[in-house]
């Protein structure tokens, strides 16, 4: 087993949307232990009222491990993992389509700088506007994919799935 991946869906999803199965089957195809925390309970709750219960469900998941996982997430799910690992031993974030807040919420997005991290984002997304995500990457000089695809991503999905791989490779090569 190469280490454990929590992969956090978007909102008005479930753990079964396609990207983050797929990411999850080719991850463990790879070795990895995988698991989706389920958040529609959460997200019943609006997206502004979602966000702190989603931190503490992701926050306790992480927790339970032993040792510091990959944190995968899409929109909602990536603003969240992204805010876990400011206080929360992570080895990675792999992030999709990553709003740069969440209108109504004290804060906007932030994550850890010290760990591995790839951000993912369309062309095309009306819900997630790039230039904020855009700013955020060349700040902290993130990589940062832009793909000719709107929020969903689903017309990339094995691009997604490529770089996903790539990414697992490195963080298995610096851990």
């Amino acid at each position: 087993m190469r280490g454990q991946i929590i992969l956090s869906h978007g909102s008005d999803s479930s753990p079964d949307a396609t990207k983050v199965s797929t990411l999850a089957a080719l991850a463990e195809s790879l070795g990895w232990q995988t698991q989706r925390p389920d958040y529609r309970e959460d997200d019943a709750l609006g997206h502004v009222g979602s966000v702190a219960p989603r931190i503490a469900r992701l926050r306790a998941a992480v927790q339970a491990q032993s040792t510091p996982p990959i944190l995968v997430g899409s929109s909602m799910g990536a603003f969240v993992s992204g805010l876990v690992s400011r206080d929360m031993p992570v080895a990675g974030l792999f992030l999709l389509a990553t709003p740069p807040e969440i209108p109504g919420f004290a804060e906007g997005f932030d994550m850890r700088r010290d760990v591995p991290t790839e951000l993912i984002h369309g062309w095309r997304d009306d819900i997630c506007p790039l230039e904020p995500i855009f700013r955020f990457a060349g700040e902290r000089r993130v990589p940062l994919l832009v793909l000719d695809d709107d929020h969903r991503l689903s017309d990339c999905i094995d691009t997604i799935a490529s770089q996903f791989q790539l990414f697992l490779d490195r963080v298995a090569k610096a851990s």
